[in-house]
């Protein structure tokens, strides 16, 4: 099945400093049709027409909130309802992008912020995952990717802090667990880990802070949003088949295994 015949749904995908937008644009640059969820809901229609006017390929946005079963289960009902009019090809990627970070220190950290942080990274990518999961097994292909972070691997060490860690490592653990059980149906399950990106996801950070975290990056700067779509666009495609269960370190030598 070619690319324009399968659907990559992406999650957090508005931002215009995002990895989720650029990775939407590389799909739709490979031709595959493009769903935007996002919390914001006209952010998502926003940028899905955007991206099918220019790449002349179907997409679609409509709101989520990652963490909320209903809103989740509303989300998918709404891309399967266009899925069976014929609006857009069958999902064969699920990209769970969305996220907060956590640039707090332990002991100043609330029950609240630290259920926010787990279950909008955590949680979120189980709920979105579980939704779209029994349609790509049943068609006998499809790609999990889920976006971890270098922070899981090496205890924080970039901006966020705990909570932020220890959602990103839950992540890696779900990727290899799921990868063990559904890969056989011919659905592969991975994990991307980046290290520092220029994102909008470090608002807040000094200047001094951004120095000492490029200062710890053997290559000597942070990635671009690009450098990291077009991993996750590898892992998405025909010739990745052979990759499951494993994750992708995306961080300039900052983190060597």
């Amino acid at each position: 099945m070619s690319p324009i015949q399968r659907t990559a749904v992406l999650t957090g995908a508005t931002s215009p400093q995002g990895i989720g937008m650029e990775t939407a644009r590389h799909f739709a640059k490979e031709g595959w049709g493009v769903v935007i969820l996002d919390l914001d809901h006209s952010a998502s229609e926003r940028v899905a027409k955007e991206i099918s006017d220019e790449f002349g390929i179907p997409a679609f946005g409509h709101q989520i909130d990652v963490a909320d079963e209903s809103s989740v289960v509303a989300a998918h009902s709404a891309v399967t309802a266009r899925v069976a009019a014929g609006e857009l090809p069958p999902t064969g990627a699920v990209v769970n992008i969305a996220g907060i970070t956590s640039p707090v220190d332990f002991l100043d950290t609330t029950l609240d912020l630290w259920n926010k942080v787990m279950s909008v990274n955590a949680t979120g990518t189980y709920l979105v995952t579980k939704a779209f999961l029994p349609e790509m097994i049943d068609h006998g292909w499809g790609r999990v990717i889920n976006m971890s972070s270098v922070s899981a691997q090496r205890g924080g060490g970039v901006f966020g802090k705990v909570p932020y860690s220890a959602a990103k490592a839950a992540i890696l653990g779900f990727t290899k667990a799921l990868a063990r059980e559904v890969s056989a149906s011919g659905v592969t399950v991975n994990a991307i880990a980046p290290g520092a990106v220029d994102t909008n996801i470090r608002v807040g950070s000094t200047d001094a802070q951004e120095a000492a975290i490029a200062s710890g990056i053997p290559v000597g700067r942070t990635a671009t949003t690009e450098e990291v779509a077009s991993v996750i666009g590898f892992l998405a495609s025909e010739g990745a088949s052979y990759l499951t269960g494993t994750t992708i370190d995306i961080n300039g030598g900052s983190h060597m295994r």
